[in-house]
């Protein structure tokens, strides 16, 4: 099949179809996506895929910077060049450092670099505003065409998002290739409201709360509500329906307001959400219960306990809708009320890794018979007793990838490993248990003293490469914002969790160090 003979649609054409013709076209479309899956199982020729990592729900991205470093965080995705025949392309709003992806490339294991660099295409659209990636593709029709061109044969490639909108959707069908990813359609179940909702439909405990909220009086009469149930709750989650690492999020403090009654009790949920904590500092109380008309929300029970811990599932549908129990996570959190989510731990303590999993394979055979495809997460409370006895609550659904994605398969591509659900353990095809420790928030002002090519010296200077003989170390990511923005990722795996950890702090200390001692050398003659 040759590139003319399957030319994306004109533009025109494209913007003359409603939304519902658009949406009968996709799901034509996406019949194909189960053909092409099987066939990247046997590495034909002329197989591709296409990367738009564009960020939709919730971006944290505070700058154009940051947009980028975000987009490269998923430049993981490089390992998959590891299959021979594979051609990639990439797509960024900016170039990315030519240094950043032969470091990638480096990382592959039995390939030679130069070989997967040809058979990858970077494609940059050169914006770099805070409008989404896929926005900024499908009107630049030359950027399309060019992207279209490094496709070799459309029934062997499919898209790869970051989440799924209208405008990935779109971006599939001027490309004329299926999307692996949910259907934007079902996105509402993604929502805090959505998930409570599903977590209920299929008997997942959740906490006690009140879901589809639209205004303030909403929230104070739910919270009310949660009070007429369970007066002793002396804490609640504010969330928004939309929001990413607890960035929608705020702590409502009612300590002593459900042992009052009537009007009293009303006026102290009114002072209480007037002095919320929001997860993100620069917004107040009252632009949360605004953002309630357009956005909606929900409250929930905060849950307490002896021990309180964060941690995830991550699993996928297949094509076929064939369900993989991935991963689970320990979750590192942070900021204001501990609810920021600022990196990992793999995998999650077996101690209830199976009491997690087998609620979220509940809820992952439910969004199967949705119509649910590719990647997504659950995110969990588990609390110990005082007997020792572990419970766990159902909190979120992230219905794409998320911050556990690119940590976790950057060391499935590294080990060709696989986690067993059974024994809550990752293990490579020898045998060898792999752990990880990974975060997106290696950061300080120190690090604005170096460049990309100067982080690259500390990692060969210090030896905090990923040694594929050994199979661990540290990969980096999201390098590109170091000198702006003081910022990076990194991924640390060893052979145990203790020995992840310990590469993780080293290298973490090192690259701080090093830093410190740059913004503080003399470097030019007296």
């Amino acid at each position: 099949m040759t590139l003319t003979d399957t030319a994306p649609a004109a533009p025109a054409t494209l913007s003359s179809l409603s939304d519902a013709e658009r949406d009968d076209r996709f799901d034509r479309l996406q019949e194909r996506m189960s053909g092409v899956w099987a066939s990247m199982q046997h590495n034909l020729e002329d197989e591709s895929v296409v990367v738009v990592p564009s960020l939709t729900v919730g971006s944290r991205a505070t700058s154009a910077t940051m947009v980028q470093a975000y987009e490269e965080r998923f430049l993981f995705l490089l390992l998959l060049l590891r299959q021979p025949m594979l051609r990639m392309t990439y797509v960024t709003s900016q170039p990315i450092d030519p240094r950043i992806i032969e470091y990638y490339l480096a990382l592959l294991p039995g390939v030679i670099p130069s070989h997967a660099l040809a058979r990858l295409t970077l494609v940059s659209v050169g914006d770099g505003t805070h409008r989404t990636l896929s926005e900024k593709v499908l009107e630049r029709p030359r950027v399309l065409a060019r992207i279209a061109r490094s496709i070799p044969d459309r029934e062997r490639c499919h898209l790869i998002p970051y989440n799924t909108t209208e405008r990935e959707r779109d971006l599939a069908l001027m490309l004329g290739i299926p999307m692996y990813g949910a259907d934007h359609r079902l996105a509402p179940l993604g929502t805090k409201t959505g998930c409570r909702r599903l977590f209920r439909d299929v008997g997942v405990q959740h906490p006690l709360g009140v879901e589809d909220l639209r205004s303030r009086d909403d929230a104070v009469r739910a919270i009310e509500a949660v009070l007429d149930e369970k007066p002793t709750v002396r804490q609640m989650i504010f969330k928004l329906d939309e929001g990413v690492s607890g960035s929608g999020n705020a702590l409502v403090n009612l300590a002593g307001v459900g042992e009052l009654g009537g009007d009293a009790r009303r006026d102290a949920i009114v002072q209480a959400l007037q002095a919320m904590q929001p997860e993100v500092e620069t917004l107040s109380p009252a632009d949360m219960l605004d953002a309630l008309a357009t956005r909606h929300g929900i409250v929930e029970e905060r849950i307490v306990g002896e021990e309180i811990l964060s941690p995830s599932v991550q699993l996928r549908v297949l094509p076929d809708r064939t369900i993989e129990l991935l991963s689970t996570h320990d979750q590192l959190l942070g900021g204001p009320s501990g609810q920021s989510y600022l990196g990992c731990v793999f995998p999650a303590d077996p101690a209830y890794s199976r009491l997690i999993s087998e609620p979220a394979l509940a809820v992952a055979r439910r969004l199967a018979d949705m119509g649910v495809r590719g990647r997504f997460a659950l995110d969990f409370v588990v609390v110990r007793d005082a007997a020792g006895e572990w419970s766990s609550w159902a909190i979120e659904l992230n219905l794409r990838k998320g911050g556990t994605t690119h940590p976790f398969l950057t060391l499935q591509f590294l080990t060709d490993g696989r986690y067993d659900g059974e024994d809550g353990a990752f293990l490579t095809p020898e045998g060898v248990p792999k752990h990880l420790v990974a975060t997106d928030h290696l950061e300080g002002d120190d690090l604005r003293a170096l460049s990309v090519g100067d982080l690259f010296d500390v990692v060969a200077r210090h030896d905090l490469h990923f040694d594929r003989s050994r199979q661990e170390g540290i990969v980096f990511h999201m390098i590109s914002s170091i000198t702006e923005q003081g910022r990076i990722g990194m991924t640390a795996v060893g052979d145990t969790r203790e020995r992840a950890m310990e590469l993780y702090e080293r290298g973490g200390r090192i690259v701080l160090e090093e830093a410190a001692r740059a913004r503080t050398e003399r470097v030019l003659p007296e």
